[in-house]
């Protein structure tokens, strides 16, 4: 669009960020243009910063970075008329085609042909304007904050683990990763009502931040275990990654408990105790992404039953994108580093 500066920030290759101007995307049928105003930093976002890569997924080519996302509709696209002009939205940043057999059954998270923010070759939402399907720009109220708006995206991912999870008003709950994601989880749960929530990390600084957004009890990991601290949890939940840590968490869970593996692992087999599992009858499932979680996940937030804004300690330019990627590994107090678009 003539006059308007897209500025976004795009990976070339492993620690190679620079800070382009690109044309502004002109929305299509049913989708609208958004000006970006906050985008959350994801470990996803790091990872292809710092390795080029996840799995399968490769940047090949130029891509701008970023999925966590909230701005305001600036325009639209023919048939689009969900949302007015000037409506402030979070972004659900992946879009499903709709019509395979997973879209049409209502677990459209698990379609094959989902265009995702930023995950090669799809550029992200590091810019100051995207287009997207207007039924994934969610309206936000007015106490919803930008920063919120654009966190909406990972308290999806402990929604959909707590969903899966089935947590109950007196559930005990384990979970293994003191992560941003760690952090959506215990929020979820102590919403949902659970009594206890136990979370156990290596890092010291990871720990305190959860002990400080709510957590009932923190255990080292380098000195003791969920097996020892949660005995008999009624869910355990892995935000960790970490096969040690899933191995752990599987032990610490009661008879007709659940198990729930959110966290990728760096390998794509993991050893499990089949006869922990089987004897006592655990529910085990995986999860990815989520589905129909943004309502709720704003409603959490608008009700104050859910603080978004205690996860965020560090805000960055768009000009300053690599120090947001890097953030983390500098200081590991940083929980969520957050890039304040619109004012950039």
């Amino acid at each position: 669009m003539l006059g308007l500066s897209n500025k976004a920030a795009v990976l070339h290759g492993i620690g190679d960020l620079r800070i382009e101007d690109r044309p502004v995307p002109v929305p299509g049928p049913r989708q609208v243009l958004v000006q970006v105003a906050s985008v959350g930093i994801c470990g996803s976002d790091v990872h292809y910063y710092e390795h080029g890569r996840i799995g399968d997924f490769i940047v090949h080519s130029p891509m701008v970075l970023g999925h966590e996302a909230s701005g305001v509709v600036v325009g639209r696209g023919d048939l689009a008329e969900r949302h007015e002009l000037g409506q402030r939205v979070a972004l659900e940043p992946g879009v499903p085609c709709g019509s395979c057999r997973e879209c049409r059954t209502g677990h459209y998270n698990l379609c094959r042909d989902v265009v995702f923010f930023a995950t090669p070759p799809v550029d992200g939402a590091l810019a100051r304007y995207v287009t997207i399907h207007e039924d994934y720009a969610f309206s936000l109220p007015d106490q919803v904050t930008d920063d919120a708006g654009a966190l909406c995206e990972p308290l999806s991912v402990g929604l959909w683990a707590c969903r899966k999870a089935e947590i109950r008003v007196g559930s005990r709950i384990a979970v293994a990763g003191a992560g941003p994601i760690g952090a959506a989880v215990t929020l979820v749960a102590l919403a949902s009502g659970a009594t206890e929530v136990i979370v156990s990390d290596p890092v010291p600084a990871r720990r305190a931040r959860l002990a400080e957004i709510g957590a009932t009890q923190v255990v080292d990991t380098s000195s003791s275990s969920l097996e020892e601290e949660a005995t008999d949890a009624d869910v355990f939940i892995d935000c960790s990654g970490s096969p040690a840590a899933i191995l752990d968490g599987i032990r610490c869970v009661r008879p007709a408990g659940a198990a729930v593996l959110v966290g990728m692992c760096p390998s794509s087999e993991v050893p499990f105790p089949i006869a922990s599992i089987q004897n006592r009858e655990i529910r085990l499932t995986g999860t990815f992404r989520y589905a129909n979680t943004y309502p709720e996940a704003i409603a959490l937030i608008a009700s104050g039953a859910i603080n978004l804004e205690r996860l965020v300690d560090a805000r960055f330019s768009l000009e300053s994108s690599e120090e947001a990627l890097t953030a983390a590994r500098r200081d590991p107090s940083v929980l969520k580093p957050l890039v304040r678009v619109a004012s950039s």
